[in-house]
């Protein structure tokens, strides 16, 4: 049976013959003129004119003098329809080859095809080719899907395969630009400014997460890749800004899961002189628009549940939901209440456990179960160290969480701006940080300085790309084109560059 390094090999022959015949496998340029999908679409127009066309083969039929080839671009499919006395021969100076050496392609190569736009004999839309060249000569055969191209792992190493052999694949991409555009349109469209802030931070914060590390030679100094894009937004409603958002990658040094990557593209907005119920609303309206526009729908049946973006949303109180759940007292509970319904309800319960963080994993428990679109609300202070503080019970925040599948796909706050009380609140997250939880937020005196200076009121969002995740239905290393796997190098790539020393 053929190795992939025989078809290889069999390939770099026919890469030779090409070169000895004068043409250049690899030119610079292309002249296309349709896509695909424009012939398709547009054929009673387009009947017996001349286009070109460019693509990557599918599939090679030769039967004496006649030929059929069929050429894949972006927008779909179409045939070449091929005969000897009507394409062109090999003409080097052009670039362009003859009926005569089509045994020199194979399946994966891109060509460029020019000719007549016709039906054949069986109906079906081709074009009859009359000059055909090649731009780009493969020297691995795309595998198929009947070959079994399935293997998880291998998929994700070589996503550039898998889209070509499994088309939802692709699709699913081309629907993360749409979410991404329709956030963008939405904002654009309600009076937000796009600022980008900066992934390098000397000191990080914003999240409950543990931060990567890098050195910048140019100051000698240690950085931080950014967790959230919150305190660098914030710091711009300081500078007089009233709606601004960023998106962009942000980095958590934390494992893999279904719903979490170390590295993710994510969205955060806020908006001066708004409170959290302002933004509740704003944000009903956001996701039913963005997803909409992404997905053509607002019925999703996700995880064996059925849930209805239109309908109107369910409103939680945070302590009410433990208390009718555990028995627990979110704000009277002692840490070893904590941890015993953490350990009846077989949760893990770590050494260095606080009270916070175990009630944190309660509420997941629950979350779990929740089809939604549902709003969490009235969140312990203690849990949400940057919100402003809920003027009807000082012990809760003004804090608004939306949970739908499952998941919490976003947190909004009633922003934090009094100087006292955050910095109060950070010295008891770095006391929790030197106590050994690295996920506790570090103390940022600079972002002290700005909200004395003076921070208007108001209301911040951030969601991440678990939000597409979930409505796609998929994991999140299904959901981002390049997901980060343990360094490798399969062995017949080896074995290949055997004399070249690969890391």
């Amino acid at each position: 049976m053929a190795t992939l390094k025989d078809f290889r090999e069999e390939r770099l022959r026919k890469l030779k013959q090409l070169k000895d015949l004068g043409l250049n496998p690899y030119p610079a340029d292309a002249k296309r003129t349709h896509n695909t999908i424009d012939i398709i679409d547009n054929f009673e127009g387009l009947i017996d004119q001349k286009v070109t066309v460019s693509g990557r083969i599918v599939s090679i039929r030769k039967f004496g003098k006649l030929a059929f080839i069929v050429l894949k671009d972006f927008t779909g499919q179409i045939q070449l329809f091929l005969r000897s006395d009507v394409v062109e021969g090999l003409d080097a100076g052009k670039n362009q080859i003859g009926i005569a050496q089509l045994p020199l392609l194979d399946t994966g190569d891109f060509i460029e095809a020019t000719g007549s736009v016709i039906k054949t004999k069986t109906g079906e839309i081709s074009i009859e080719t009359v000059n055909l060249k090649l731009l780009t000569k493969s020297l691995r055969p795309m595998p198929s899907t009947v070959e079994g191209f399935t293997n998880k792992e291998e998929r994700m190493r070589r996503r550039y395969v898998d889209m070509n052999v499994n088309q939802d694949v692709r699709d699913r991409f081309i629907r993360r630009s749409k979410f991404w555009q329709a956030t963008r349109d939405f904002l654009n469209e309600n009076g937000f400014a796009e600022i980008n802030t900066p992934v390098l931070e000397h000191t990080t914060g914003g999240a409950d997460a543990n931060p990567f590390m890098t050195h910048m030679d140019a100051l000698d100094q240690d950085f931080y890749l950014r967790i959230s894009h919150e305190l660098p937004l914030k710091r711009l409603i300081g500078a007089g800004f009233e709606k601004i958002y960023d998106i962009g990658p942000r980095f958590r040094n934390e494992n893999y899961s279904d719903e979490h990557l170390p590295e993710h593209v994510a969205m955060e907005w806020y908006w001066a002189y708004a409170n959290w119920q302002d933004g509740m609303k704003f944000m009903e309206e956001m996701y039913k628009t963005v997803l909409q526009k992404t997905f053509g729908t607002l019925q999703f049946s996700l995880n064996g549940k059925e849930i209805d973006m239109n309908r109107t949303w369910e409103i939680w109180d945070y302590a009410t939901v433990i208390k009718e759940r555990y028995n627990i007292d979110v704000y009277e509970s002692s840490l070893d209440e904590v941890k015993k319904a953490l350990s009846d309800n077989k949760l893990e319960v770590e050494q260095t456990e606080n009270r916070a963080r175990g009630i944190d994993k309660l509420w997941k428990n629950i979350r779990k179960d929740v089809a939604g679109p549902v709003w969490l609300i009235n969140t312990p202070k203690f849990i949400s160290p940057l919100a402003k503080s809920n003027p009807d019970d000082e012990r809760t925040v003004q804090r608004f969480q939306s949970v739908i599948a499952g998941s919490e796909l976003g947190n909004g706050f009633s922003e934090l701006n009094d100087p006292i009380d955050q910095l109060s609140r950070f010295v008891e997250q770095q006391g929790m940080r030197e106590a050994g939880d690295d996920e506790a937020m570090m103390l940022d005196i600079d972002f002290i300085e700005m909200l004395e200076y003076g921070m208007p009121p108001a209301c911040g969002w951030g969601h991440s790309e678990r939000v597409f995740w979930i409505f796609e239905g998929v994991t999140a290393r299904e959901g981002v084109p390049f997901p980060q796997l343990r360094s490798d190098i399969d062995n017949t790539t080896r074995e290949i560059y055997s004399d070249i020393k690969l890391i």
